[in-house]
């Protein structure tokens, strides 16, 4: 059974202009004189993307898709030039994180704008194949006039997203040329404060507080950065104890703003207490109070080293949405939990199971629309591929014992189904809000991973811990 459902936006977290260049001439627009600058010292070793390209591989896609227009050639051209014709959307043969971005980002703004003007279907039909079945990727000649596609539609993106808002002449702002130094770009960020690329800069509250966070690390780490706490071997400190680390505790979470209550003292109070189960939930821990050689460790992990991951997260941060929608369920992948939100308040958190790593969950958004009882699960391709079908060859058993059927056949391969029942793997309940990556919330009959800190297990999907209280939630209306 399959009802539709309001308009509910599903954010799943971990996060422009185009550059003024020209091929070493320069390009008029209007009054604007655009300048394109190699920079040669872009090699495979320090690239962002380890594939390149040439000049003729440029001027056969521009030839072979007619482009006439003068500014989108210049514009093409010179953006990889630029960028020593370093692929922008392709790493090792598929699309990288900011190809992935950039297409939700894209069919965000087309689902919301209602604009098909800008989708090109032959394109989209390459990436829905590069989503499904990402290992095999595409022929070297596809991949570069893929990528430049994706160029294009960036332009065209931009000149119409952010329309009055910026000059669309700057690629590099979203998509890096090379592997920097975390602090050097941060110090590039810092320096850059009051100047007009802070107008490009993503509006969403979640982009400008771990902006915020930066800052404040970045000065910790010019005062020298935080000294080690040392706690020996298993053991532990609870709420009423006393112990020599206390004091550096209290150091430690009064240098990031997280101590409520400064006290010199040795003893474990029940103020202290909440700010450790604080800390804890932060770092995807038990919130017991306990403090132990876990929670001491990743306390002492260095103000660089987190620097560096705000870094990464401020990057995925540049292609979310710019605002949330008031009713939404946020999906914290790297927590394991789900937020819902009614009119911005929060109405309940839920623990979810999420990716493993290597086939981990997509961030993106999307609305959801549908509530499936009793599914059917669609067997992804990829796993019929690596698992189903060659457990098919040694066992021609094995799609009746695990409650399977097969439908078809595609590409090669049979495309499976398993039926509905106590053993579907997608438990009596699905959330679908349709999307290229195959990604939707189900229950499912595995409930003991819920329980565990870490829950990155699936294949992708995200399963509830409670999805009874999900689908009544939703249909309370």
């Amino acid at each position: 059974m399959r009802i539709p459902l309001g308009r509910i936006c599903i954010l799943l977290l971990t996060i422009a202009s185009l550059f003024q260049y020209g091929c070493g001439d320069n390009i008029k627009k209007g009054r604007e004189k655009l300048f394109f600058k190699r920079d040669t010292t872009i090699t495979p070793e320090n690239a962002y993307s380890e594939l390149f390209m040439d000049s003729a591989a440029v001027e056969e896609y521009i030839r072979e898709n007619n482009l006439t227009d003068s500014l989108t050639v210049s514009h093409l051209r010179g953006f990889y030039y630029s960028r020593n014709y370093q692929f922008a959307w392709f790493s090792k043969n598929t699309l990288n994180e900011q190809g992935i971005s950039f297409w939700n980002l894209f069919n965000s703004y087309i689902g919301l704008s209602k604009d098909s003007s800008l989708m090109d279907k032959k394109l989209a039909e390459k990436i829905d194949v590069l989503m499904e079945d990402s290992a095999n990727g595409l022929p070297v000649r596809d991949l570069i006039a893929t990528d430049m596609a994706l160029t294009r539609l960036f332009f065209n993106y931009t000149q119409t997203a952010y329309a009055g808002r910026m000059d669309p002449t700057d690629l590099q702002w979203f998509i890096p040329r090379k592997k920097v130094d975390a602090l050097a770009l941060l110090d590039t960020m810092i320096a850059r404060k009051g100047t007009e690329i802070e107008i490009w800069e993503p509006l969403n509250p979640l982009y400008q507080d771990l902006k915020k966070k930066l800052v404040q690390y970045n000065s910790i780490a010019e005062k020298g950065g935080w000294e080690p706490i040392v706690i020996e071997g298993k053991k532990t400190v609870k709420p009423g104890e006393t112990s020599v680390i206390i004091p550096a505790l209290r150091n430690r979470l009064s240098l990031t703003g997280q101590l409520s209550r400064e006290d010199s003292t040795d003893v474990y109070d029940s103020a202290l207490a909440e700010d450790i189960k604080s800390l804890q939930l932060s770092f995807g821990l038990k919130a017991n109070g306990i403090v132990d050689k876990k929670l001491v460790d990743l306390l002492n992990i260095p103000v660089k080293q987190r620097i560096e991951q705000m870094l990464i997260n401020l990057e995925r941060m540049r292609w979310m949405p710019e605002k949330s929608v008031p009713n939404r369920i946020v999906a914290n992948i790297p927590e394991f939990v789900i937020h819902v939100y009614e009119d911005n308040k929060k109405v309940f958190d839920m623990n979810i199971v999420v990716g493993k790593q290597g086939s981990g969950t997509v961030i993106f958004n999307n609305e959801l629309k549908y509530i499936v009882f009793n599914p059917y699960w669609n067997v992804p391709r990829s796993i019929v591929k690596n698992e189903i079908f060659p457990a098919m060859k040694r066992n021609p058993a094995y799609l009746s014992r695990h409650n399977m059927e097969q439908t078809g056949v595609s590409g090669g391969l049979p495309v499976i189904r398993q039926k509905p029942g106590g053993r579907n793997s997608l438990g009596l309940v699905k959330f679908l809000f349709p999307n290229n990556y195959n990604i939707y919330f189900h229950d499912t009959p595995a409930k003991s991973l819920f329980e565990r800190e870490n829950r990155a297990y699936s294949q992708g999907c995200i399963r509830l811990a409670n999805a009874e209280k999900m689908a009544t939630y939703l249909l309370k209306d």
